[in-house]
C-alpha cells in the first residue's frame, strides 16, 4: 500500500452530515454555508466569513475587494503554490516575489523591508502584499503589519496551510494584522470540504464586496440596489462577479470536520515530534520545531545538505517513490514556472528560495499515518542518506 504525503480523513459523522444535506431541500445557497461560516468565526474570532468553492477563488475575491487592478503591484512569497500569485494576475495587476527566510521557508521580513525601501525610491510600491503561512506556521504578521503602516500596502494572509495554527497566542484567521485571511479546504489540507476555501475579514465593507462578487455581483438586498422600489422578486447585478459559491453539502462536510480540528492538530504535532526523534541523527535538515505547538503542520519538509544536496535530494526522492512512499516537493519557486519565467524574473534575486528548491522534500504527514508507516519512511531516509 502506497503512503501519500497527505490525505483526507473522513469518518462516519462526516458522511452522515453530507447525506443529511443531500436529503434536505438545499444542495446550494441553503443554511449549511452560513453555519460553516459561523463556525469559522467562532474558531478565529474574525467578524466576517465568506465561504467559497476554492481558496483560489477566495484569493481572487480578496484582491478584487481591495481594489487590485491594472497598474497595481502585488507581492507574494517566492515559495508558494501558484494561486498566491495568479489571484493578482486575474485582476490585471503585476506580480513580484519576496525571498524566504532560510530557517522557516516563509516570506523574509528582512527581504521584504529591503525590497520596499528600493521600491519606494523608484515610486513602485505594492498595493497588496500576500504573505504565505508555509507548512502550517504563521509568517511574522506583527512586523509585516508594521511595514504596511510604514509603506501603505494592504495585507492578504494566505493561510491555506494554517487553519488551527496560532501567532502570538492568537488564532490564525483573526485578522488582527491583516485586511483579509484566506483558508483552503482541499483534501490534503487540515480540514476538507472536498474543494473549498474561505476569506475572513474584520471589515464589513470588504465582506460585503466579497459576498457580492462571490455570486455574480447580484444582490436582492434593497439597501444596495439602484432601484429599491421594485417588488420582492426583483434583483440587480451591480458588478461583474463570479460563481464562486460553496455548496451546502461541502459546507456540511466542513462543519463536521471543524469539530475534529483539535484532534487533527494533535495527531499532526505528534507525527512531527516523532519524525524529530526518528530523523534527529540523520544528516539532513529538519523543520524548525520552535513553533511546534503554534503550527498546524500541514507539511513536514526536510532538506538535504552538502555540496551535492540537489543530487542527493533527487536520488532520495526517486528511491522513496520506488518504495511506494509518495513524497512531494512544495514548491517549485513560482518565478521558475514557464508562464512566469517569460516575464523576466531573475532566479539569482531569490537566493534563499533557490537553495531551498535544490534540497527540499515533503514527507508524509496526515491523521491516519501509522507509526509503522512513519518508521518505514524514516528508516528508508536514514539508510539512503547513510549510504550516500
Amino acid at each position: 500500500m502506497k503512503i501519500p504525503y497527505g490525505r483526507q480523513n473522513i469518518n462516519r459523522a462526516d458522511k452522515s452530515a453530507v447525506l443529511r444535506t443531500l436529503r434536505s431541500e438545499f444542495l446550494t445557497q441553503g443554511p449549511q454555508v452560513e453555519n460553516f461560516e459561523g463556525l469559522l468565526g467562532e474558531l478565529t474570532s474574525a467578524r466576517f466569513q465568506v465561504a467559497t468553492n476554492s481558496a483560489t477563488s477566495a484569493l481572487h475575491l480578496a484582491c478584487l475587494a481591495l481594489g487590485v487592478g491594472p497598474g497595481d503591484l502585488v507581492w507574494t512569497s517566492a515559495i508558494t503554490f501558484v494561486a498566491s500569485a495568479n489571484c493578482a494576475l486575474y485582476c490585471g495587476a503585476t506580480v513580484d516575489f519576496v525571498d524566504i527566510d532560510p530557517a522557516t521557508h516563509i516570506m523574509s521580513v528582512k527581504a521584504l523591508e529591503a525590497k520596499l525601501v528600493a521600491a519606494e525610491f523608484k515610486g513602485k510600491l505594492p498595493k497588496v502584499v500576500i504573505p504565505v503561512h508555509f507548512a502550517g506556521r504563521s509568517a511574522d504578521m506583527r512586523q509585516i503589519k508594521s511595514l504596511s503602516e510604514r509603506f501603505g500596502f494592504s495585507i492578504i494572509e494566505d493561510a491555506s496551510h494554517a487553519i488551527g495554527a496560532s501567532f502570538e497566542g492568537l488564532p490564525v484567521g483573526n485578522c488582527a494584522f491583516s485586511d483579509i485571511v484566506v483558508f483552503s479546504f482541499h483534501p490534503v489540507k487540515i480540514i476538507t470540504t472536498g474543494e473549498g476555501g474561505a476569506a475572513l475579514t474584520n471589515n464589513s465593507d470588504l465582506a460585503t464586496r466579497m459576498r457580492l462578487l462571490r455570486s455574480h455581483g447580484i444582490t436582492r438586498d434593497k439597501t444596495q440596489m439602484v432601484d429599491d422600489s421594485r417588488p420582492d422578486w426583483y434583483y440587480e447585478q451591480l458588478h461583474l462577479g463570479f460563481n464562486y459559491r460553496m455548496t451546502d453539502f461541502q459546507a456540511a462536510l466542513g462543519a463536521s470536520q471543524i469539530r475534529r480540528l483539535g484532534k487533527f492538530l494533535k495527531q499532526r504535532r505528534t507525527i512531527a515530534s516523532r519524525y524529530k526523534r526518528l530523523l534527529g541523527k540523520v544528516d539532513i535538515k529538519l523543520p524548525n520545531f520552535e513553533a511546534l505547538e503554534a503550527s498546524s503542520w500541514h507539511l513536514f519538509v526536510i532538506e538535504t545538505i552538502g555540496e551535492a544536496n540537489e543530487e542527493i535530494r533527487d536520488g532520495l526522492f526517486r528511491s522513496l517513490r520506488s518504495a511506494g512512499i509518495l513524497v512531494n516537493l512544495h514548491y517549485i519557486p513560482v518565478y521558475r514556472h514557464p508562464y512566469f519565467s517569460k516575464l523576466g524574473f531573475d532566479p539569482t534575486s531569490f537566493p534563499a528560495a533557490e537553495e531551498y528548491y535544490k534540497s527540499a522534500m515533503s514527507l508524509p504527514i496526515y491523521p491516519g499515518l501509522t507509526r509503522l508507516q512513519q518508521s518505514k519512511v524514516s528508516r528508508h531516509i536514514a539508510n539512503f542518506v547513510r549510504n550516500k
